[in-house]
């Protein structure tokens, strides 16, 4: 390897806490006057073949080695595990698997998180709702299998710059909302609604595929800011305030950003940061110039603002009153599609024939 290599290489054990930096410092005038990094890590600091091995063949660690899986590449990052692409060596079934990292692991109440979500996942059975079968450990590894959905969050569609049509989009928030739906009917919450928990799989079908922060159903907080979990622009104002508990007004306030999200291409509220933010979603009122200059249909217009009402109160009340304007609206821009669509070939056939008769 190159020595720019090596110094790359020894930088991300350092970032990833297997080598100390005094001791990195100590090895780069070696590295730079050309001396192998494998060889230093062995003669200077002490290290096993297979352990500098090992590093080497998991960049740092960055890619798990669990016994009886074969790790194809990273799937997706989050902030206390990733996501792998993997076949099941004994059944040859491409499985994704959500991997703890070590710091995380470290942490007490998150590796119980961690471990709660999982077994939650196992329980659940919905096609919306990505399918778990199970956490386990491995040494000091501990992952989550999952199945593998081929596809893109809506985030990492939108970061793609485009914004939705209206009745891709609504299409998409009716399937997030029958997902949901089914949650509550198992009394549980979902409390992190958002673009990056949803997917979009490769045949069209919508797949949410965090639970992360799922609770009980008017679970009480344990304490004033329990209540403040998931992810700043999407929590509902009684969220932002705190002390709140878990309440399905409040996901479908989170659809409703959701929703927002994916006709105009940016959030409803954004603040200098996460406190201002917060601030926003509670003082101010929602406004759009975007909804009106794309011409989105007062229906729309409708949803939005009862979904992300400041008094939960006044949102949706129940999943099912959310569903049945969903549907009744793609219903009659699809009887509105199909009327002028017959009218438009109807003249099309007579047009030519009408010049002719007398």
């Amino acid at each position: 390897m190159s020595p720019k290599a090596d110094l790359q290489f020894l930088a991300l054990l350092v970032h990833r806490g297997h080598l100390e930096r005094s001791d990195a410092e100590t090895l780069v005038p070696r590295l730079q006057g050309g001396e192998e990094l494998d060889d230093l890590l062995i003669d200077v600091l002490g290290r096993e073949e297979t352990w500098v091995a090992k590093m080497r063949r998991t960049q740092a660690g960055e890619i798990p080695e669990i016994p009886g899986y074969e790790v194809l590449g990273r799937a997706g990052r989050g902030g206390t595990a990733d996501v792998f692409r993997a076949r099941d060596k004994k059944t040859g079934k491409i499985l994704a698997l959500k991997v703890l990292n070590p710091e995380a692991t470290r942490t007490p109440a998150t590796r119980k998180a961690f471990i709660q979500e999982s077994k939650l996942l196992e329980q659940l059975d919905h096609t919306g709702l990505v399918g778990g079968f199970g956490v386990a450990r491995s040494g000091q590894t501990y992952f989550t299998r999952m199945e593998f959905v081929d596809g893109s969050t809506l985030l990492e569609i939108l970061d793609q710059g485009t914004a939705l049509e209206e009745a891709p989009a609504l299409r998409i928030i009716l399937e997030a909302s029958e997902v949901l739906r089914y949650l509550h009917s198992q009394g549980v919450i979902h409390r992190d609604v958002k673009p990056g928990n949803i997917m979009l799989s490769a045949n069209g079908r919508v797949k949410l595929i965090d639970l992360g922060f799922a609770a009980e159903e008017e679970a009480a907080p344990a304490n004033p800011t329990d209540s403040a979990v998931g992810t700043v622009a999407y929590l509902s104002p009684e969220q932002a305030q705190g002390g709140a508990s878990a309440d399905l007004r409040s996901d479908i306030y989170s659809l409703g950003v959701t929703l927002f999200q994916l006709v105009v291409g940016r959030l409803p509220f954004e603040g200098s940061d996460d406190r201002d933010t917060l601030r926003k979603q509670i003082m101010e009122s929602l406004s759009s110039p975007e909804l009106k200059g794309r011409k989105l249909s007062p229906h729309l217009h409708y949803f939005v603002e009862k979904m992300m009402a400041k008094d939960k109160d006044v949102r949706y009340q129940s999943w099912e009153e959310l569903i049945a304007d969903i549907q009744g609206q793609l219903k009659g821009r699809e009887d509105l599609d199909y009327r002028q669509g017959a009218s438009s070939r109807h003249v099309r056939r007579r047009g030519p024939s009408s010049g002719r008769r007398r």
